[in-house]
């Protein structure tokens, strides 16, 4: 397997930081980061556990999206690379 590179990490970054402030509900930015089990917790629970609070756990998970998606923006591209990339870090 090749290694990311910091340049890799910068597209991966911008992406996944929007996706996870316009699309976080639905666990997007965890599938471009290669965290399928996350993506898929964070699409069910936003989904199926929405329907069943009426939306307070649709609330809950965008919630925990923007606050992922500003701290994907706001890391340097080497700590970006480092945590998520290459550490796996799959939550916050």
């Amino acid at each position: 397997m090749v290694e990311p590179t910091v340049q890799d990490a910068n597209s991966k970054k911008i992406a996944a930081g929007i996706l996870a402030i316009l699309l976080g509900t639905f666990g997007v930015h965890k599938f471009v980061l290669g965290y399928s089990s996350e993506g898929i917790v964070m699409l069910l629970v936003g989904l199926v556990a929405g329907v069943v609070t009426c939306g307070m756990a649709t609330l809950v998970i965008w919630a925990i999206g923007l606050a992922e998606g500003i701290i994907y923006l706001t890391k340097t591209d080497e700590e970006f690379l480092n945590t998520y990339l290459l550490g796996k870090k799959g939550w916050f």
